[in-house]
């Protein structure tokens, strides 16, 4: 009897979870390596930084996503070598032999080479730095509370969210509504509601991969938020509680209590490895520029999906684009792999080179305020409208059918009594220790 077909997928994200799903019936072994034992739903990891949701909510063990699933092993580690060659990877010691291989291992946050910012911007991209920024938010107002200092008050009391895109944009409107209305009268010497919140981006509008019509709407709303939007704003430097700024030609000094970081990302870590040991190329994003049967240029049996590759739209030959890192593609991604490989046990034909279907782009501001467009047909429209389908389409998206559940119940109880059921400054004894120090994860 031959040793059936050996699939190894590095990476639990949207693209691994998709592309191991899709073979549940296929006799094969497939291998299934994460360096963390939980599928992460990043888009909702800002509501986890304002206290709205909790990390369960958004999470789902991969063990327990894959119990029913018997021809799937799930493994904790890190990938540390890759043989292209020899055909293994290695999680330390230990060597993992395969046929196939699926490199779907995401993508981190850029602080486009200013590495020493990380330690006063947090980037959203993991629990950790989701849990950080809930603390930092928090200690800041705390911090505010039992300062005799004005200046010193009005400097906790300012967020600053740097990236204008769907995350900087509904990390700004959470915060406000965090401030504005859930802590509202918490606090005695402080008023929440006096807080200071800043969304800077470097183009000419936030939102700018929207419509025009659609970034004017979100900015209006923000606006209504009490946000300031400072567009054609670059970051110079980050300090520790102060950012200098150049904001369309001028140079300010912004001294501010919470620094979030939304304005970047690039390929994980591993992409490296994986050109190392294929002598692929690597884009200035950090990530792998594939074929468009989403293979590493001579080696067909290796795949890179998901948010470390770059992938081309073969529609448009006059302006190179990309597919968008975003879950819908990684899940497409994940899916036609399946089909290729279901496609090559089977004998028959390969289907047609990957095609990314834009299904549309949404972002939520706010309270009853998002922006959705729908590119056929085409649509554009905003409000509570988009809100609901923002809701319903992101609930859809969770893996789980229990964190379904519990995320609808949260966010129903949110809307009609603007509290919030995580607002947990973790580590406490770090920040006793450390007063005027910031939280650490």
């Amino acid at each position: 009897m031959a040793n059936k077909h050996r699939l190894v997928v590095v990476g639990g994200g949207f693209a691994g979870v998709a592309l191991v799903q899709s073979l549940r019936k296929a006799d094969i072994d497939i291998t299934l390596i994460d360096r963390r034992n939980y599928h992460l739903f990043q888009p909702l990891l800002y509501q986890v930084a304002t206290g709205g949701l909790s990390p369960a909510n958004i999470s789902a063990p991969l063990r327990e996503v894959f119990r029913k699933q018997k021809n799937c092993r799930t493994l904790m580690g890190e990938v540390t070598e890759i043989d292209a060659v020899q055909k293994w990877v290695a999680m330390g010691d230990q060597k993992i032999p395969f046929d196939t291989l699926a490199i779907a291992a995401g993508a981190t946050t850029s602080y486009f080479g200013n590495t020493a910012w990380e330690e006063h911007a947090v980037g959203l991209k993991t629990i950790e730095e989701a849990t950080e920024i809930r603390s930092r938010v928090l200690w800041a107002l705390e911090r505010a509370e039992i300062s005799q200092d004005p200046a010193e008050i009005q400097k906790l009391m300012t967020f600053v969210i740097v990236g204008g895109g769907p995350t900087g944009v509904e990390m700004a409107g959470a915060i406000s509504e965090l401030a504005r209305y859930t802590l509202k009268g918490d606090f005695r010497a402080i008023d929440p509601t006096k807080v200071r919140i800043i969304l800077i981006d470097g183009a000419e509008r936030i939102l700018s991969s929207f419509e025009p019509s659609s970034s004017q709407r979100a900015l209006k709303c923000l606006s209504r938020m009490g946000v300031e939007v400072w567009s054609k704003g670059r970051v110079k430097q980050v300090e520790k509680e102060l950012l200098h700024v150049d904001r369309q030609g001028n140079m300010e000094e912004l001294p501010a209590g919470t620094i979030v970081w939304a304005a970047g990302v690039k390929g994980a870590a591993l992409g490296a490895k994986v050109a190392s040991a294929t002598g692929a190329a690597i884009d200035k994003s950090g990530r792998i520029p594939i074929l468009p049967d989403l293979t590493l240029p001579g080696y067909s049996e290796i795949f890179v999906i998901g948010d470390l590759a770059s992938v081309a739209l073969l529609k448009n030959s006059d302006e190179k684009k990309f597919v968008p890192g975003v879950a819908p593609a990684a899940i497409q991604m994940g899916q036609y792999v399946g089909k290729i490989i279901q496609c090559r046990l089977s004998g028959n034909r390969e289907p047609a080179p990957f095609h990314y279907f834009d299904k549309g782009s949404m972002a939520t501001i706010g309270r009853a305020a998002a922006v959705v467009e729908i590119p056929w047909p085409k649509l554009k429209f905003g409000g509570f409208l988009a809100w609901v389908a923002w809701l319903l389409v992101h609930v859809s998206f969770l893996v789980q059918f229990e964190n379904r559940v519990l995320v609808l119940l949260q966010w129903a109880g949110n809307y009609f009594t603007r509290n919030r059921s995580a607002l947990l400054i973790t580590h406490p004894t770090e920040l006793v220790d450390d007063p005027k120090g910031t939280p650490r994860h």
